[in-house]
């Protein structure tokens, strides 16, 4: 019977070291996607794959403005960044697109922005704002 409950403890104790090993993971990653977002003042979650964070990219590309992209499907826990992502964003789509530390959608939601003119004035606001050494920061919910 004490062996039992030994048994018992020591898979407690497992389970508990999992949950905290996780937990301590998922801060890992979150801290790397904050970092990401506050030192670049484009961030793509991508995957090299997928099509629309292709034209994306190519948006930016094509406007020559430099981005950061994180290819999540390159990364082993490429999908816990998705999940960390979908609870900052509502969504566990890519590409998830941040400028200036906020997020401003996928790739439709960017093309958007563009047609409208708001695009680049979102991307040169950031620009100014780091040659003034005012580097805004992500803060998570």
């Amino acid at each position: 019977m004490a062996l039992r409950a030994l048994r018992g403890l020591l898979v407690l104790r497992m389970g508990n070291n999992s949950s905290a090993a996780t937990a301590i993971s998922n801060t890992a990653t979150a801290n790397q996607i904050k970092d990401a977002i506050s030192d670049n003042c484009v961030v793509i979650f991508s995957k090299s794959t997928c099509s629309y964070c292709k034209m994306a990219k190519k948006l930016f590309q094509e406007m020559n403005v430099n981005y950061k992209a994180i290819e999540l499907d390159r990364y082993e826990n490429g999908s816990q960044f998705q999940d960390i992502l979908h609870q900052m964003t509502g969504s566990r789509t890519v590409p998830r697109i941040f400028i200036n530390g906020n997020f401003v959608g996928g790739a439709t939601d960017t093309q958007r922005l563009h047609r409208e003119g708001k695009l680049l004035p979102l991307v040169h606001q950031c620009q100014i704002q780091r040659e003034g050494n005012s580097v805004p920061s992500y803060s998570f919910p």
